[in-house]
C-alpha cells in the first residue's frame, strides 16, 4: 500500500480540541456550494491534526451574540455541551477539510447551501450563506497529524484493490474530491458524483485511470441518477462474483433510527467501494453493488452523512 493511498501513521492516539478559527475568504464555487478560507497562527504545523483524504472535523458555531468560549473543552465535553440552556449551546456541524495549507495556516471547507430557498437552512448552511471575512467560529478536531478511524479518516483500500468505485451526493464532494487527488498515478476506477445543478460539477486533478462522472438532478429524484450511473459503472469494472455461498444475509439498517455507517477494519478483494450521501440513498447503492454486482460485503465503505427531510 503506498503512503498516498494510507496517510500518514501517528505515534500516539489524538485528542480532539478547540481550534478557534477567522473567516479569512468566501468563495461560491457553484449554485450550491461555498468554499469559507479559515485562517488562525494555531492551524500551522503539526498544531492542526489534518490526516489526509476524506477526514471530517466538527464547525462551532455559537449562537448569535454569544462568544466561541461556551462550547466546552476537555474530558467529557459532550455531556457538558449537551447540558447547555438552547440559547447558549453552540451549533456543532460534521464537515470534511478539503485543503489544509500548514504554512498558510490556512484551512478550507465546503459547504452546501441545503434549504435557502424553501426555509428549512440547518445553521450551517446558514453559516455559509452569510459568512464574511473576519467572523471566528471554531475547529473541533485532533491535535496532532495521523490517519485512520481515530482521526475520522474512513477512506482505506487494501492493497489488492486495482479497481475502485465511489459514489455520492453533493454532501460527499469534498471527500470524493480530496480522495481522488490524493490517488496514486497508477489507480483505476470510476467515480460518479450526483450534483443538485450542471453548474455544481468540479474540476479534480485525477489518476489517469479514474474516470469521474458527474450526474446534475436539476430535479429527478433524490439518488436516482447516481443509482444508474454505479450500476452502469459496476458493468465495466465487471467484479468477480465470490463463488463460495455468503455466510449470513446482508443486514439492512433502519436509517430513520440508526447511522448507516460502517467500514471494513480489514478491506480484502481486487475491488473497493465507497459510498456517502444522503443514508436511503446510500442504503440502496450498497445493496447494488453487494447484492446485485457481487462485490463481497467486506470491501464496501458506506457512510449516511445525513437524512432526507433532516437538518
Amino acid at each position: 500500500m503506498t503512503a498516498a493511498r494510507t496517510g500518514r501513521i501517528a505515534s500516539a492516539k489524538p485528542e480532539y480540541r478547540l481550534f478557534p478559527v477567522v473567516v479569512n475568504r468566501v468563495l461560491r464555487l457553484g449554485p450550491s456550494f461555498v468554499r469559507i478560507t479559515f485562517g488562525s497562527a494555531c492551524l500551522s504545523g503539526f498544531g492542526f491534526g489534518f490526516g489526509g483524504l476524506d477526514q471530517r472535523i466538527k464547525i462551532v458555531l455559537p449562537k448569535p451574540g454569544r462568544p466561541l468560549g461556551d462550547f466546552p473543552e476537555g474530558d467529557n465535553w459532550y455531556p457538558r455541551w449537551l447540558d447547555l440552556p438552547d440559547d447558549v449551546r453552540p451549533d456543532l456541524r460534521t464537515y470534511t477539510v478539503r485543503a489544509y495549507r500548514p504554512h498558510a495556516r490556512e484551512v478550507d471547507v465546503d459547504f452546501v447551501l441545503h434549504g435557502l430557498d424553501d426555509g428549512h437552512a440547518g445553521p450551517a448552511s446558514t453559516f455559509a450563506a452569510t459568512a464574511r471575512p473576519g467572523q471566528v467560529i471554531g475547529l473541533f478536531a485532533p491535535d496532532r497529524p495521523g490517519s485512520g478511524r481515530m482521526w475520522g479518516c474512513e477512506w482505506s483500500p487494501p492493497a489488492s484493490a486495482d479497481r475502485l468505485v465511489l459514489a455520492g451526493d453533493e454532501t460527499a464532494v469534498p471527500a470524493l474530491a480530496a480522495i481522488v487527488e490524493s490517488l496514486p498515478s497508477d489507480s483505476h476506477g470510476v467515480v460518479c458524483v450526483e450534483v443538485p445543478d450542471i453548474g455544481d460539477e468540479q474540476e479534480w486533478e485525477r489518476p489517469a485511470g479514474v474516470d469521474v462522472r458527474w450526474y446534475a438532478r436539476a430535479g429527478a429524484p433524490h439518488g436516482k441518477l447516481l443509482t444508474e450511473g454505479v450500476a452502469e459503472a459496476l458493468r465495466e469494472l465487471r467484479p468477480v462474483r465470490d463463488a463460495s455461498p455468503r455466510q449470513s444475509e446482508l443486514v439492512d439498517v433502519d436509517v430513520d433510527t440508526r447511522a448507516l455507517w460502517e467500514v471494513p477494519e480489514a478491506a480484502t478483494g481486487s475491488i473497493y467501494g465507497f459510498l456517502a450521501g444522503e443514508a436511503a440513498m446510500i442504503k440502496r447503492l450498497r445493496r447494488l453493488l453487494i447484492d446485485e454486482h457481487g462485490v463481497p460485503e467486506q470491501a464496501v465503505a458506506f457512510m449516511g452523512y445525513w437524512r432526507e427531510g433532516r437538518c
